[in-house]
């Protein structure tokens, strides 16, 4: 080796050694407080890891200023050196992957991106929960190892439990749908994988359930979520929009609560009692703390003039139950309200106790010694990690349309492909909104080069499609392939937060192009669309030039191998809708800014959802096609329920009950067994694929319940040829019990039909009785 390339390689090995020296730097972050080098707080009690987490909190607080207090009150808590305690910022996203929406998160250096799972509404679709809760694990591996390399925070206001109740909202792209059920399974399966289940007292990051409560309206015909109120009756907010939140503190446990911008029923979210003290800390026995949506405090004292001085705005959030301001206001005027005798200290106090005790529940107290701390650089953007995210793309891809089979494409006859449409090379659009920095992208495009020769047009400028002067050249190359694949849809200029649609047809001259496109195509003409919230394809379903349908929501930085995988048939299509499509007819005739899910015939209400609404649909709430047919068939049920009295009810008092429908607080809920569901699912296909079981139940009409509701679901692999056994377990208190008009959770007595699928040849009858 000569002298000069001894040079080069002592000169690269010496960049390199400062290359991983550096890396090794960045992954190790200053500690929140009690750094064992800070003299000054080495002995402090509220540094001892070894305390109960009570006596450390109590501590601390005692240390505390009032003026210091305050300032630690908000998203950007301030430092208190002369208590070794740094700033935090608490505000940090990872809605489907660590996000840099929030400030508390940067991608810098050593941590240049995160994977970028499918937008919640696509892994929804799914209806696999280990999937979500996978998902919550990875997400939380990355956003660890990015606190470690001090680029992001510890808590994430994550996940989006609203209802998707209107197509039309700008953020059903963020939630896990329509269906109370559903949407609180999810919220509890991605909280538990986020926050990690290795020690009940103690969290891997902490994750947050917003918008508390009846928020899915953002900015519809001159209504914004300023200044809006929700008139939600007891009934629906109990059984609808409630649900996940319950399922979140008590299921998930998890560590926050968001409460919302809006008003329900006359009153703001973050200033009310009953919602927050009440219910979320008194009822759900939420442990951790409350925070308002970014400026909710600014907005009830400045926008909804709820107060008439800021200082009443302070006292009464924090009286109601609310610990932590995303904003500036509560540091600016908490201070005065505990001068003029609206606040006490003990209230601010209380505030803070639930917000260190977070902290130290995370390690944030316990100097660099961290229960996580192995995780860095390499825990991020890992191929196990991306391969995850693949795989929840596939999973929640639905099967809409497949006229004659003509899905899956052969890569042996269909060679020359046409890829149109203005999503068709869509990189950032398919990772939807609050996402971050993906680990890389691989568009529709992308994905099926890797199965045929392309060709490429775009056929409209952006989702807009405001003209049709690329059209020609969409439909020549059309004509000449041998198979179409039109990616159409939506993106964030159409939907997103503070913009929702006024109508649910695909936006400009998308409708033509497609029309115009499948006339013209030589070979199948496949429409894929990517859009978080529903659209009105009628003409589509209803077009016999148009082969397949797929919806494929935004499905993530691997989006595009997903799309290609399905349409060539390397993955067999499993999801399931989570919403109902409706017409545009529907739409057209109710407004967003009614709450009310029962339909109302005699004011012409339809209702909402699939649990009320009779009307027509383009496509219903848990529909989806496979390559396979499965068959289901009943092994096991039980076919009556008893439900055990409290021990407070006699003979002599029973007869004050209303035995129609029981209150469950007047039951042994906890003595009560589960009933179990054992039902079979045959794959009678050639190809293996996946199934999920979904089952309904329509209880006896005594308290306005849904005519049919979901209860449980089970997603199963089978392969073809095969059978699977599917076992569900069904409590009555939890499955079969419904909200009465003044929101009291009752079990209705008498004949329970379970629908087991849309297969009504498997409905059973269960009998559900008082026993004492």
């Amino acid at each position: 080796m000569s002298s000069r390339n001894n040079n080069h390689y002592y000169l690269c090995f010496f960049l390199g050694l400062l290359l991983f020296l550096s890396l090794c730097a960045e992954v190790r972050a200053a500690p929140l407080a009690c750094d064992p080098n800070n003299g000054l707080t080495r002995t402090l009690l509220f540094c001892r890891a070894n305390l109960p987490i009570r006596v450390r909190v109590q501590d601390l607080i005692r240390r505390l200023t009032l003026q210091e207090k305050v300032k630690l009150l908000v998203n950007n808590a301030a430092p208190v050196p002369r208590l070794g305690l740094g700033g935090y910022e608490w505000w940090s996203e990872a809605l489907h992957g660590v996000s840099n929406v929030g400030p508390g998160t940067k991608f810098q250096g050593a941590f240049p991106a995160a994977t970028s799972f499918p937008q919640v509404i696509t892994t929804a679709a799914s209806f696999n929960a280990s999937l979500w809760e996978a998902i919550g694990q990875v997400v939380s591996d990355e956003a660890r190892a990015m606190y470690n390399g001090g680029t992001a925070g510890l808590t994430y206001w994550s996940p989006n439990v609203n209802i998707f109740r209107d197509p039309r909202w700008g953020r059903g792209q963020e939630t896990p749908g329509e269906d109370p059920t559903l949407v609180a399974q999810y919220a509890s399966s991605y909280v538990r994988g986020l926050q990690g289940m290795y020690n009940k007292n103690r969290l891997k990051v902490a994750a947050c359930c917003k918008h508390y409560t009846a928020y899915d309206l953002d900015n519809w015909n001159g209504v914004d979520r300023f200044h809006f109120n929700a008139k939600v009756s007891k009934q629906d907010l109990e059984d609808t929009y409630n649900v996940p939140f319950k399922s979140c503190v008590q299921q998930g446990r998890v560590a926050s609560v968001m409460c919302s911008y809006n008003q329900v029923n006359g009153k703001p979210t973050c200033a009310d009692t009953d919602l927050l003290k009440n219910t979320i800390r008194g009822q759900w026995r939420l442990n951790g703390y409350i925070v308002s949506d970014c400026d909710s405090v600014g907005v009830l004292y400045d926008d909804q003039h709820y107060t008439r001085t800021p200082e009443e705005a302070a006292a009464m959030t924090i009286k109601a139950g609310l610990d932590l301001d995303c904003g500036p206001f509560l540091a600016v005027h908490t201070e005065a309200a505990v001068g003029k005798g609206l606040l006490t200290e003990a209230d601010v106090n209380q505030a803070l106790t639930n917000t260190f005790t977070v902290q130290m529940r995370l390690g944030m107290f316990d100097g660099p010694a961290q229960p996580f701390g192995h995780l860095g650089p390499k825990d991020v953007c890992s191929p196990a990690h991306q391969d995850l995210a693949l795989q929840a793309a596939r999973q929640g891809i639905v099967l809409l349309q497949n006229r004659a089979r003509s899905l899956p494409l052969s890569a042996a006859r269909h060679r020359n492909i046409a890829v149109i449409g203005p999503n068709a090379d869509a990189t950032v659009t398919m990772i939807g909104n609050y996402a971050g920095v993906a680990c890389g992208y691989t568009s529709p495009l992308q994905g099926i080069s890797r199965y045929a020769k392309t060709v490429h047009q775009a056929g409209c400028i952006g989702v807009a499609c405001n003209n049709n002067q690329q059209f020609g050249a969409a439909i020549a190359a059309a004509a000449h392939a041998d198979a179409t694949v039109l990616v159409m849809g939506l993106d964030q200029s159409i939907e997103a937060e503070f913009r929702d649609r006024t109508s649910v047809l695909l936006p400009g001259h998308q409708q033509e192009l497609i029309s115009q496109v499948a006339r013209a195509s030589r070979g199948p003409t496949i429409l894929v669309l990517m859009c978080g919230g529903p659209v009105d394809v009628t003409f589509a379903k209803n077009d016999p030039k148009i082969s397949a349908i797929l919806w494929v929501g935004y499905p993530g930085q691997a989006g595009g191998t997903a799309i290609a995988d399905i349409i060539f048939g390397t993955h067999n299509p499993g999801g399931k809708l989570p919403n109902t499509w409706y017409p545009q007819e529907y739409v057209a005739k109710i407004a967003m800014t009614d709450l009310a899910m029962r339909a109302n015939p005699s004011h012409g209400y339809p209702g909402r959802t699939y649990r009320f609404y009779r009307g027509p649909v383009v496509f219903p709430f848990g529909f989806g096609l496979s390559y396979t047919r499965f068959t289901q068939s009943l092994a096991q049920a039980p076919n009556k329920a008893m439900v055990p009295l409290a021990n407070q009810f006699t003979s002599s008092n029973i007869s004050s009950m209303n035995l129609n429908a029981l209150r469950v607080l007047h039951t042994k809920c906890d003595n009560t067994p589960s009933l179990s569901l054992h039902i079979d699912v045959k794959n009678e296909g050639k190809v293996d694929g996946t199934h999920t079981v979904l089952v309904y139940s329509t209880p006896p009409d005594v308290i306005k319940s849904p005519e049919k509701h979901l209860i449980a679901f089970k997603r199963v692999h089978v392969g073809a040829g095969s059978t699977q056994r599917v076992r569900m377990n069904i409590h009555v208190c939890t499955h079969l019990s419904r909200a009465d008009e003044f929101g009291i959770r009752r079990i209705p007595i008498g004949q329970h039909t379970l629908h087991i699928g849309d297969d009504l040849k498997h409905d059973l009858s269960l009998h559900v009785d008082i026993g004492q």
